[in-house]
């Protein structure tokens, strides 16, 4: 008889546990789907990218050298940055893809240089 005395004793309790256990639940999962789950994105984005890379690529590293993929090895890509100007990068150093020029905007390009 006394043992059920004190389970019923404990439940308020234990409920008042939860309860309080509630905002900190309620904060991380705000954390989660604002924070982390963009970041997974974009980080397997990135990796995706990486991994399909080919010869002919134009690419932009993260020191901001504009180059075009000539060759890999291993973890290096071997960018072309001028005519017989080759330089090694790491594969991890590319940011991204340069965006392909069209032929409106090279129209545009041209019209402001006349101007």
């Amino acid at each position: 008889m006394q043992l059920k005395w004190m389970f019923w004793a404990a439940a308020p309790g234990a409920s008042q546990g939860l309860v309080s256990l509630l905002p900190f639940l309620l904060i991380f999962v705000v954390f989660y789907v604002l924070l982390i789950v963009p970041q997974q994105r974009q980080r397997r984005k990135t990796q995706d990218m990486l991994s399909n890379l080919k010869s002919g690529d134009k690419v932009v590293t993260t020191g901001g050298i504009y180059g075009t993929i000539v060759g890999f090895r291993d973890t290096v890509v071997q960018l072309q940055v001028a005519p017989q100007v080759r330089v090694d990068v790491s594969r991890s150093a590319i940011a991204g893809l340069q965006p392909e020029e069209s032929d409106g905007a090279k129209s545009s390009e041209s019209a402001k240089k006349k101007s």
